[in-house]
């Protein structure tokens, strides 16, 4: 059996998708990754073929914000939605050729289905965030401002009809028009199109439980996690044996304004925390040279984690289940989409602590959100989750595409 694993995203979105196609292949099939041309040479050291797909992402999303960001155009963002779905059909059409399965990963794999309808291949799509598909129990994620999660089900539902809508006047000519081509005929709603009435759920059920919808038959596979076996950086190394065990500052593929590394370390150190600042995708850096703190790359999450004190991040899916899965509270600053429904989702279980949001982040905010996070009590609520999360979701999603389609 041939699968195509196709996701668009940063590194949150592509690792699982890696994970994936490993427990494919240690189960004899073959596995070919469509992912952005950042993580290319990534995928290819796992002895993985990969098709890159769209720009540099970290050009687009990551970096330091000076001053008030400028927002593109409603006539900008179009335009960028019609070349996206182009590429991706023109693209993932390509990277699918010979494949019996299509799993797209993400909710913005607009073209998928409708090429795997072409070329008679089955089709999977998964979601890595519950909020992502609908359900009166919550509203949908969102891109920019603060979604709330004290609605009545009727409201939740009208906001997920406002949602389908905008997903099809966004990306429902271009995809019609690309389907066309193809002999296909049109469809009339893109959300429900792409999400087909049987999705996966590729997060864990304690963690981030779909809540039941009518509308939906959901597969909960749990998270699709990699098994990490790289060392740690000497450099890191020596610092963790160096003194207590420190406080994972980072956000991930986010950008970050010129104020945040500094707001981040001040308030560590309010605390009297060592720290680890994680650069990401906006190169944060340290704002002295003092022996208390050490700044790094991309490092090995699974041997990481287990060995800080707590990690404030931006609530990517990823970071959320690594944090969860080695058993280290986590304070969140929200930025966008899913990360605040796992803001939200920490705190309920007594795991982590909601932090300021990513614009109203400060020292004071942090330094109490921190001081929650690193009680004993929650410690330790959130050293017994780790035993209790699924680490196995990328062999069940494994043997289930086998089950289904090999």
């Amino acid at each position: 059996m041939q699968v195509l694993l196709s996701s668009i995203g940063s590194r949150g979105d592509v690792q699982p998708v890696l994970a994936l196609a490993l427990e494919l292949k240690k189960l004899g099939q073959r596995a070919r990754l469509c992912v952005p041309t950042n993580f290319k040479e990534w995928i290819e050291s796992y002895d993985l073929e990969c098709i890159p797909i769209g720009p540099d992402l970290k050009k687009m999303t990551g970096g330091i914000v000076t001053g008030k960001p400028v927002l593109p155009t409603p006539e900008q963002l179009q335009q960028l939605a019609v070349q996206t779905v182009r590429e991706q059909f023109q693209t993932i059409s390509e990277a699918a050729r010979g494949c019996d399965v299509i799993v797209a990963a993400g909710a913005l794999q607009i073209a998928a289905r409708s090429i795997a309808e072409a070329q008679k291949s089955a089709y999977v799509f998964a979601a890595y965030c519950p909020a992502v598909l609908p359900s009166p129990h919550y509203p949908p994620p969102k891109m920019s401002g603060v979604p709330s999660f004290l609605l009545s089900k009727a409201e939740n539902l009208k906001l997920w009809q406002e949602n389908e809508a905008e997903f099809t006047a966004r990306f429902g000519v271009t995809l019609n028009e690309e389907r066309a081509k193809m002999g296909l005929d049109p469809v009339g709603s893109v959300r429900d199109h792409m999400f087909t009435g049987q999705p996966w759920l590729a997060a864990d059920p304690l963690l981030g439980p779909f809540v039941s919808s009518d509308a939906l038959q959901v597969f909960q596979t749990g998270a699709w996690l990699l098994d990490d076996r790289t060392d740690l950086p000497d450099e890191l190394e020596k610092f963790l044996a160096a003194g207590a065990p420190p406080v994972y500052l980072g956000f991930g593929s986010m950008r970050a304004s010129d104020q945040t590394s500094r707001i981040l370390i001040e308030a560590a150190r309010a605390l009297g925390q060592r720290f680890i600042l994680s650069q990401g995708w906006a190169d944060l850096t340290l704002i002295d040279g003092r022996d208390d703190c050490l700044s790094i790359g991309d490092v090995n999450h699974q041997k990481l984690l287990p060995r800080v004190a707590a990690i404030v991040h931006h609530g990517g899916a990823g970071t959320t289940m690594s944090a969860a899965r080695a058993g280290i509270a986590q304070v969140i600053v929200p930025h966008n989409y899913d990360q605040f429904f796992w803001a939200r989702r920490v705190q309920q279980l007594g795991v982590g602590a909601a932090g300021p949001l990513r614009d109203e982040l400060n020292e004071e905010g942090l330094v109490a959100a921190l001081k929650e996070c690193l009680h004993p009590d929650l410690k330790e609520r959130a050293r017994l989750l780790a035993g209790q999360v699924e680490l196995h979701g990328a062999r069940i999603s494994a043997e289930r595409l086998m089950q289904e389609f090999a």
